[in-house]
């Protein structure tokens, strides 16, 4: 949630940050331009109420001292009863405009960095570095690669949920588990994060905290008869673990790992990847958060950036980085950069990781506070990222590290997690 204060005190050059995102974002009818309405308007009832109370203690202070003096104050206390109800009226009318105000800012996008490279879409993202060297001989897509091998059966996927749904089999489940134990150790063990277990269901107030919702609620699957939700990412409880807390500037930064399902309703994409494992409607993650104080909330970032694409660097897994523009940023985003993975089946990289520093935008929204130098509370930054996107890492292996016989082998640092095995035959097993 952006700063109320900021809005009243700089609205002008918000407004202008905001623009970088698009001129929809700040139109006439945006949500930040009803945002500036209803503050005035809140502001103008505040006013009129301040100005009655004035009088009433003007007209309360001459009964007394009417009544004092043994005068009749019949007038002055008919005015008292008038103006009371003009009072109350006005404090229903200001409740009723704080509330409209306090939804609205909820529908504001964050306001992009100043770092963040102008562009409307991901054809003006910026491309920051390349890592590895790229397969460039013709590869099987993954789905042709899984099916060969017997792993991979999107056709029971399709039974037992829908479209967009498959079932791992034999290598392929023992893969993304292998996948998932390696990418939490790495975290836990090198990079430092806390791991935490959390449920793959929220409530109203964890998805609005971290800006899932009301902005996203059609992408998002919720629970029949009840206000609760599948968590689109582990972000979500994960950050939400401190909603309505004020912490110790000394707890700082605070960073937790986390394997979690995910699931997203994908209503914004048809069309989009409906063959694969690429954009599915489950799928597995294990996602970086990061508390940190407000100062540190770019290095925290770089920081959390390194530490995924690490992952990829020890499976060896040809990558770039990319430093989104303004109109590619995800809602709650103040700064983002992707980690995009090589595909040689698509000839090209895809995203598989967002890290994203959102400044206080979240820490507003969810509560999450700590006492800064003069034991004030202020709003924490937050980081998050995916560490990675497990379904993804695995479609990536299969591609990148399949071999001419139809075989796809083993990366070094997953054979322990695969009981020392070094390859996935034709027969589906591993040898």
């Amino acid at each position: 949630m952006i700063d109320r204060k900021s809005l009243r005190s700089d609205a002008a050059a918000m407004e202008q940050a905001l623009s970088k995102r698009g001129n929809a974002t700040v139109a006439k009818d945006s949500a930040w331009a009803k945002a500036l309405l209803l503050d005035k308007e809140q502001r103008k009832l505040k006013l009129e109420s301040e100005s009655l109370q004035a009088e009433r203690n003007k007209v309360s202070k001459r009964i007394g001292q009417k009544k004092g003096a043994g005068e009749d104050a019949s007038e002055e206390m008919a005015r008292m009863g008038e103006v009371g109800k003009t009072v109350k009226e006005l404090d229903a009318k200001t409740k009723e405009a704080e509330a409209a105000f306090s939804l609205t800012l909820l529908e504001i996008p964050n306001i992009p960095h100043e770092s963040v490279p102008e562009g409307k879409d991901e054809d003006d993202n910026e491309e920051i570095r390349l890592w590895g060297t790229p397969r460039t001989d013709e590869v099987p897509a993954h789905w042709d690669i899984g099916e060969a091998l017997s792993i991979l059966d999107f056709e029971t996927g399709v039974k037992l949920a829908g479209s967009r749904f498959s079932v791992l089999k034999g290598a392929g489940a023992r893969l993304e588990r292998a996948l998932m134990q390696f990418m939490l150790d790495t975290h836990a063990d090198k990079h430092g994060y806390e791991e935490v277990w959390v449920p793959a269901i929220a409530n109203r107030k964890a998805m609005t905290g971290t800006g899932q919702l009301p902005k996203f609620e059609d992408d998002a699957y919720r629970l029949s008869g009840e206000d609760l939700f599948l968590i689109p990412t582990a972000e979500v409880p994960v950050t939400n673990m401190y909603q309505d807390s004020i912490l110790e500037a000394s707890q700082l930064p605070i960073k937790h790992c986390a394997y979690t399902p995910c699931f997203r309703r994908e209503a914004g994409s048809a069309g989009r990847d409906t063959r694969g494992m690429i954009r599915q409607h489950q799928f597995d993650k294990v996602e970086l958060v990061q508390l940190v104080h407000p100062d540190m909330a770019l290095k925290a970032l770089d920081n959390l950036l390194s530490n995924a694409a690490a992952i990829l660097e020890a499976l060896e897994l040809p990558y770039r980085l990319v430093n989104l523009c303004a109109g590619d940023l995800g809602f709650s985003a103040q700064k983002t950069f992707d980690l995009e993975v090589w595909l040689p089946s698509q000839n090209t990289y895809r995203e598989i990781s967002s890290c994203s520093s959102f400044g206080q935008f979240q820490g507003r929204r969810a509560g999450i506070r700590f006492r800064d130098e003069s034991s004030k509370p202020q709003a924490v930054a937050t980081i998050n990222g995916s560490g990675l996107a497990i379904g993804r890492t695995l479609v990536a292996l299969l591609e990148n590290y399949w071999n001419a016989d139809g075989s796809v082998s083993i990366p070094t640092v997953l054979q322990p997690y695969m009981g020392g095995l070094t390859k996935i035959q034709n027969t589906g097993h591993i040898q």
